[in-house]
């Protein structure tokens, strides 16, 4: 019996350490993800919790997680297995944001000022329902097939489309929402927000106020290769600076984004692997550290906080647009920017009309071929800060697209010569765009 017991033990060791080894280090990050996506989607969004675990939070693993929502304090936690607890509090203006128990909650915050623009005119240059406009070219009833079959039917969880928005000359010919979801949700962006923060030093630079072929100016970097790297490469992800981005996997973006107080300073900290423009590499850490740099560029964190609204959501009516702050203040320009599908529509609209909005010239014209031109070693896969489709990713879909992307098929899609911008949010990595988009493109003739 004492032989089995010691055996017993042994085993029973070996696997609380191999438990130790291989999960506990993911439960703080699976705990830290759904409070994070509980906090937003039911304090942004105002979903029910059970929307959200079933929606948002229907991952593998995430799913393990036990969630409550406190509505008088305005914070949600979650935990796995009753341990590893996390909370991410809700504040008016940043939004949820994922803390540590070192975080002072009574400590006072700047918000953004916003201002709401929206004239008394129809979408997209008001919030008034656009006008009915029928047009000679489009086969209508090809285009709202399309659109249905992006959405799974009753029963299917395959597609997990949430919205689906076209917009042809300025006017909406298609809009359809799934079950729960309508023109007023506000929808996470994922990746998309790198789009936003990207664009933000086109306006800079339109201002006279920033060279992006310049030096990136980081003083921890002026002894040493980092630096050489400039804006341009930062904005290209060609930095050639070390990182690892695995969401299925403890990686540098997941710790990051659900452990780091100041995502800003996670590349920032990160050596040299590769000479700059030599590698591409995709990396959320260097888009939040643009969002640093950003904030360096103003004299009081409320001036950076107020820059990102007035000088472009606020300015082109995105007045639905949130985007949410990491412990320090940063804006999170990698990942958490929250909009309408429409107002994410106007954001295409405004690279589709090349930085013009109703007359104001938000960003030089060149901006948008910037962003559009492939980066040195993507195989024409990426620009800056946005995705292309110039090496034919989507094989049949026209080279000449480029997109603001995100995590489980969030797309805004702008087909500059057809005057076209495709939305499309949702909850699925396998979604077919390429049959998408080109079913989209295919009810619309070359006539006008």
């Amino acid at each position: 019996m004492k032989k089995f017991l010691k055996y017993f033990a042994l085993g029973l060791l070996a696997i609380l350490v191999c438990f130790g080894i291989t999960t506990y280090p993911k439960l703080d990050l699976i705990s830290g993800f759904s409070a994070k996506s509980i906090a937003s989607g039911h304090f942004i969004d105002n979903r029910s919790i059970e929307i959200i675990e079933q929606g948002d939070n229907d991952i593998s693993l995430v799913n393990k997680a036990t969630n409550a929502i406190n509505d008088a304090r305005k914070f949600a936690t979650s935990s796995v297995y009753g341990i590893m607890e996390r909370k991410a509090i809700y504040r008016e203006g940043l939004g949820a944001t994922l803390i540590n128990k070192d975080f002072d909650e009574s400590k006072p915050y700047e918000v953004p000022k916003r201002t709401n623009n929206t004239t008394n005119l129809p979408f997209p240059y008001g919030n008034n329902e656009p006008k009915d406009t029928i047009f000679s070219n489009i086969d209508y009833k090809k285009l709202n097939a399309v659109v249905a079959n992006a959405f799974d039917k009753e029963g299917e969880k395959s597609k997990r489309t949430r919205a689906v928005l076209v917009i042809y000359k300025d006017k909406i010919i298609a809009e359809k929402y799934d079950t729960n979801f309508n023109k007023n949700s506000r929808l996470l962006g994922w990746s998309m927000t790198k789009s936003i923060t990207g664009t933000m030093f086109g306006i800079l630079q339109k201002q006279g106020k920033i060279d992006v072929t310049k030096s990136a100016s980081i003083t921890e970097w002026k002894n040493d290769d980092r630096a050489k790297i400039t804006l341009n490469d930062l904005l290209h992800m060609n930095s050639g600076l070390e990182w690892e981005e695995k969401y299925d996997k403890i990686c540098d973006a997941t710790k990051m984004l659900f452990q780091a107080e100041n995502m800003s300073r996670v590349q920032l900290e990160k050596p040299v692997a590769f000479a700059p423009n030599t590698h591409w590499n995709y990396s959320s850490g260097t888009t939040n550290l643009l969002s640093g740099i950003l904030r360096n560029q103003f004299k009081t964190h409320q001036e950076y906080l107020d820059f990102w609204y007035t000088n472009l959501l606020d300015k082109i009516g995105m007045n639905s647009a949130l985007i949410e702050t990491d412990m320090t203040g940063n804006f999170v320009g990698s990942s958490y920017g929250w909009a309408t599908a429409r107002d994410w529509g106007k954001f295409g609209l405004l690279y589709l009309h090349k930085g013009n909005w109703n007359g104001e010239q938000l960003f030089d014209e060149s901006w948008a071929k910037y962003v559009a031109t492939p980066t040195n070693t993507s195989n024409g896969r990426y620009g800056a800060q946005f995705w292309l489709n110039a090496g034919g990713h989507f094989p049949n879909v026209p080279r000449e697209m480029y997109y603001a992307s995100g995590y489980q098929g969030q797309m805004v899609a702008i087909f500059p010569s057809r005057d076209l911008v495709i939305v499309h949010l949702g909850l699925s990595e396998k979604f077919d765009f390429n049959g998408f988009l080109s079913g989209v493109i295919g009810s619309l003739s070359e006539k006008n």
